[in-house]
């Protein structure tokens, strides 16, 4: 009997100690990104110290963040779901694809853009995608699973019907945009398409002989959510005062972008080291749906439908709010 007393005892011990752990909400906290300015916000959110600041607010004191980029949203999940990140920062298709392999234990917690990722060409008989034949090599950030790959399936769905939704899955190579910039200027490269994003895109469409080939909008019909923040229902579970930080944070630099464009500029420059002149980043945010700074998802559930559609995702979602975190709902996406 006292044998088992000590048990009892250990035992209400460690619960305790547990709860107490759970109390305490991590202050050291790892979050992920790809280049470019699709991920401005990000930027903003580093050098003001966003986070920390909300988070402080809500009774988080001395919380520190570690921002790391990552070439491609494939890399970010796989450190996410490794535990070696905590929050990651891609596309709605890695969002996707996670949260219905994990059964919901990933979810979206807030966006912060959503303008066009353009398909750019140095090749001069490749006016469109009906031009691409088996041997052209696109260059996307990640094969199969990236914003770049997913809307390439879309699209061939489109031009040839459902039964050939992968018809330009074997021209994909996967390379870093920083990459695929070089290799669009090398003519002597073998990649000579790429399906870009913001910076990267008009980068390369300044350059002779590259030209657009086709965009994001053109696919899906409208705008289309890129920079998502989301997370696994573990953390966010332990670490909700984390979480309401990130949200709070993210609305307030998707707000300073809108008001002060060239001071959130100079901060992607500071983190970056992009050297493109703060006169082109600039120009680029005066292109068309490069205005498209917002915390609301746009176009998910498209995506949602056509990944259920070719068997990529077992679970098609009922709703945007399926694989966002309940405290996102009011974000009022699609």
């Amino acid at each position: 009997m006292q044998i088992l007393k000590h048990c009892l005892v250990a035992a209400a011990l460690t619960l305790g100690l547990c709860s107490a752990g759970q109390a305490q909400e991590k202050t050291a906290i790892s979050i992920t990104r790809q280049p470019g300015i699709l991920y401005l916000a990000s930027h903003v959110m580093e050098t003001q110290k966003l986070i920390e600041k909300h988070a402080a607010a809500d009774g988080v004191a001395d919380v520190t963040v570690e921002w790391r980029t990552f070439s491609g949203g494939g890399a970010q999940t796989d450190a996410l779901l490794a535990g070696n990140v905590d929050i990651v920062n891609t596309g709605t298709g890695n969002l996707l694809l996670l949260w219905d392999r994990t059964r919901g234990k990933v979810k979206g917690i807030i966006t912060s853009s959503a303008q066009p990722v353009i398909m750019v060409s140095n090749d001069p008989r490749i006016k469109s995608l009906k031009d691409i034949t088996p041997s052209d090599k696109i260059a996307v950030p990640t094969v199969g699973v990236s914003t770049q790959a997913i809307l390439l399936q879309m699209a061939a769905a489109k031009m040839f019907g459902e039964d050939k939704v992968k018809t330009f899955d074997p021209n994909t190579v996967q390379l870093g945009h920083p990459d695929a910039v070089a290799a669009i200027a090398n003519p002597n490269h073998e990649v000579k398409n790429h399906f870009a994003a913001p910076p990267f895109q008009y980068i390369e469409l300044k350059q002779q002989g590259v030209h657009r080939v086709t965009d994001s909008k053109e696919i899906l019909g409208g705008a289309l959510t890129q920079a998502t923040f989301f997370t696994t229902t573990t953390f966010a579970d332990a670490n909700p005062k984390i979480v309401k930080a990130l949200r709070e944070a993210t609305e307030e630099a998707v707000a300073f972008i809108k008001k002060d464009p060239k001071a959130a500029l100079e901060a992607y420059k500071t983190v970056s080291g992009d050297k493109t002149s703060l006169d082109d980043l600039l120009a680029m945010l005066k292109e068309p749906g490069m205005d498209e700074w917002r915390t609301d998802p746009q176009g998910t559930m498209k995506f949602a439908e056509h990944l259920h559609k070719i068997g990529t995702l077992k679970t098609m979602p009922k709703a945007w709010t399926d694989y966002y975190l309940p405290d996102s709902a009011y974000l009022n996406g699609n």
